[in-house]
């Protein structure tokens, strides 16, 4: 059992990863952030960024895709994780959040030698249009709408040993919030959804699964 003082120090914990992280962002990603500030999209939390990039290193990624809704840094951090080599997507469906991707994407496609490509659609409509068994990463952000799509079409697009990894796996970033999944009583549409995939996810023998509470939570699903 946890006590106040534990729950106390974890607090602090998290606190003090989250500025460590903040403090050593690469150029790159501050520029992210302070577009997606600007064009008010939420940006992740700085140790969930670092925790991609390094995802993006342990699968030896060389094509990564990233869904979500405006997901700057996300895509920031796995141009850092990618390290100049390869290929990444960024699939997003709102007309904003796209918009600064692919402003983002211009900005520093003379500096990387990575290919970019940011797309306006639906995940449910676009990943079937993908080559399957060709990506090493794929992560998912934003909109409830993004992630059971993702998960269903993971294990035809990844390779073995390739990962797909859900941010906001606590459903804390959602709009009304009320604190996702460690409030049970929470019955927000994320929420729900994020309790049913968890569990859909651990039951799949296709995939090792972890979680972590790193940011606002993590899900990391490993196609065996």
């Amino acid at each position: 059992m946890m006590d106040k003082r534990t729950y106390d120090n974890h607090a602090k914990a998290w606190v003090c990863i989250e500025d460590h992280e903040s403090a050593r962002e690469p150029q790159l990603v501050r520029r992210a952030r302070e577009l997606a500030t600007r064009a008010d999209l939420a940006p992740c939390p700085a140790s969930e960024g670092f925790l991609l990039s390094a995802f993006a290193q342990m699968t030896k990624a060389t094509s990564a895709i990233v869904v979500g809704t405006g997901s700057l840094v996300e895509s920031a951090q796995l141009v850092e994780g990618l390290a100049g080599a390869g290929k990444l997507t960024a699939v997003d469906s709102s007309a904003a959040g796209v918009a600064a991707i692919r402003a983002f994407f211009s900005g520093i496609d003379d500096t990387t030698r990575t290919t970019l490509r940011a797309v306006n659609a639906a995940p449910s409509v676009f990943l079937q249009r993908l080559n399957g068994n060709d990506y090493d990463l794929i992560v998912v952000s934003g909109d409830a709408s993004n992630y059971m799509p993702v998960f269903e079409q993971a294990p035809r697009l990844l390779r073995r040993g390739g990962a797909v990894v859900f941010t906001d796996a606590l459903a804390m970033r959602a709009p009304h919030a009320k604190g996702g999944l460690t409030n049970p009583a929470d019955r927000g549409e994320k929420a729900v959804l994020m309790r049913e995939l968890l569990e859909r996810i651990e039951d799949d023998e296709r995939f090792v699964s972890a979680m972590t509470p790193t940011g606002d939570g993590v899900l990391i699903a490993v196609l065996r």
